[in-house]
């Protein structure tokens, strides 16, 4: 056997070693070999085995990193007793399962570097009518040492959370019988990762290359307007059809409409319903005019009705609904909306959570490999 220095390890015999399985406790002997150059000892019976530097059979790790993907470590600890029998502490399960998610994040970073590699290399495969790409941000709570310095939304200016960016890739193949899009069952894999928006533009395109990106007739982003959201579907996908987050579309209308109006509640509504119509009908230009046409001459309302009306001539050519129904797109972002919550917010956003920046990095590459179906994708290439 040949260390990593380059010599030759000697053989020094036999070394047991104690192993917590789904069974409960083994005890098995495996060969030690020492290199008598650097001192490095090599036991090849853990590296069979995958149990080098742990006690846990990968089985046992496998579990309790699901369990602790899901719950608090604690409950997951208590699931664990319950349903398997098996002994940890939550500090146990908090250890497996950050360090199967840094594990899988390594393995993902692997595969992204891959992908960028050859991007630009005829993919073989069949065509995808329809790929959709949508992402977007949301805070979750950290330690003090993980915000420090950090400019947020507390009274003195401090941060008490870090964006996670969120992103997710689907495919859509056919419409119900009324036009309405449907989703192709089983095809939603998410991305995500506490880091810049540079950092997350390589990791969503890296996903959506690897999904088949060109190989897809046609490629929709869906946004809710942000500008590192836009800068992004530039960089990265810049021949993509994008499509302005209806929801947000009309809940900045909404704002619009009590700015124009604001002492009159019936005409804002009614000023609201209006510019909802054109917005369904893909008619920004004729909002614009009417907003435009109602401007206030209170200067503190004239500012924030002038960022809306921004807002809208920025976004304008991606509010064309009534040409995205007809082509049967979806023009709405409740798949990562939707992601933000389950995906992100039911784990990490708990009562009385703080995270560190390794843990809750390492807890969301475990989440998104599990709820896009690659779980055991990691697993059989741990084995291979």
């Amino acid at each position: 056997m040949i260390c990593e220095c380059g010599e030759r390890m000697q053989s020094r015999g036999l070394r047991s070693k104690s192993l917590l399985t789904l069974l409960g406790p083994v005890d098995f002997q495996r060969s030690m070999f020492r290199c008598e150059s650097c001192g490095a000892a090599r036991y090849p019976g853990d590296e069979w085995l995958d149990v080098v530097g742990t006690s846990r059979s990968p089985g046992l790790r496998r579990m309790m990193a699901r369990a602790g993907s899901r719950s608090t470590f604690k409950e997951a600890r208590e699931d664990l007793k319950i349903y398997a029998g098996i002994q940890v502490s939550p500090k146990d399960v908090e250890r497996v399962a950050e360090g199967v998610g840094e594990d899988i994040e390594t393995w993902a970073k692997k595969e992204r570097d891959q992908q960028m590699a050859r991007a630009e290399l005829p993919e073989i495969g069949p065509e995808i009518p329809l790929l959709y790409i949508s992402f977007d941000g949301t805070g979750i709570p950290m330690i003090p040492k993980a915000v420090h310095g950090r400019r947020g939304k507390q009274k003195d200016g401090s941060a008490r959370t870090r964006e996670v960016k969120l992103g997710c890739v689907f495919t859509q193949t056919t419409t119900g019988a009324e036009g309405k899009p449907i989703r192709d069952p089983g095809s939603t894999t998410f991305v995500g990762a506490i880091e810049t928006a540079e950092e997350f533009g390589d990791r969503i395109y890296a996903e959506a290359v690897r999904r088949g990106l060109h190989r897809a007739q046609r490629v929709v982003v869906i946004g809710d307007g942000a500008v590192w959201i836009r800068n992004l579907v530039e960089k990265h996908f810049p021949g993509a059809i994008q499509i302005l987050d209806l929801y947000h579309a009309r809940e900045h209308l909404a704002d619009l409409a009590k700015l124009l109006i604001p002492d009159d509640p019936e005409r804002s509504e009614a000023m609201r319903e209006y510019c909802w119509d054109l917005l369904d009908n893909g008619e920004v230009e004729r909002i614009l005019t009417r907003a435009r046409a109602y401007r206030p001459t209170n200067a503190e309302i004239l500012e924030k009705v002038e960022q809306e009306i921004a807002y809208l001539e920025t976004n304008c050519s991606r509010m064309r609904y009534a040409e995205y129904r007809q082509a049967g797109f979806f023009v709405g972002s409740g798949v990562i909306e939707a992601g933000c919550k389950s995906v992100i917010g039911q784990r990490l956003k708990r009562s009385g959570m703080e995270w560190s920046l390794r843990g809750a990095n390492a807890i969301i590459a475990l989440r998104c490999n599990l709820v896009s179906g690659r779980f055991e994708d990691y697993w059989e290439e741990r084995v291979a």
